[in-house]
């Protein structure tokens, strides 16, 4: 089975190898192994497992991405970003925990985007009913009055 990890700026990894492969979603971790049927999910932040024919351990830290099983023999991970390694307590250390705070930083920004839109709409919606009030003409007297 053939495992593919892109990212949008790189070919992170490309193994024609690959023997079985170990992922985590939403839902949990789950396995893949040649044959599978096709399967598209959304990953977090994590770690992709994967072995060999051989039944060496590889890793690869994984900044958010969608797997995709085709043709129960090909697997790929479009990633943010991905960093392949083979040990993985140096994966779940440092790489981990800085893919981590940048989810976080993003998460941040989003709400600041966000609280920043909403203001600047109310402010727009506060200036238009004020604008509005000026070019009304007052009502007419129909001489019934007084």
């Amino acid at each position: 089975m053939r495992l593919v990890v892109t990212t949008p700026l790189a070919l992170v990894l490309d193994a024609p190898d690959a023997a079985r492969i170990l992922a985590e979603d939403a839902s949990g971790g789950f396995g893949i192994l040649p044959g599978h049927a096709d399967f598209l999910t959304v990953l977090p932040v994590s770690v992709l497992t994967w072995f060999d024919r051989a039944g060496t351990e590889h890793n690869v830290a994984l900044r958010r991405g969608v797997l995709r099983v085709a043709g129960g023999q090909t697997v790929s991970v479009a990633a943010r970003e991905a960093v392949a390694g083979n040990a993985l307590e140096d994966l779940e250390g440092a790489v981990l925990d800085r893919f981590r705070a940048a989810e976080r930083d993003e998460a941040t920004a989003r709400v600041s985007t966000e609280r920043l839109n909403l203001a600047t709409m109310r402010s727009l919606q506060r200036y238009l009913g004020t604008a509005a009030g000026y070019g009304r003409m007052p009502a007419a007297d129909d001489g019934a009055g007084s």
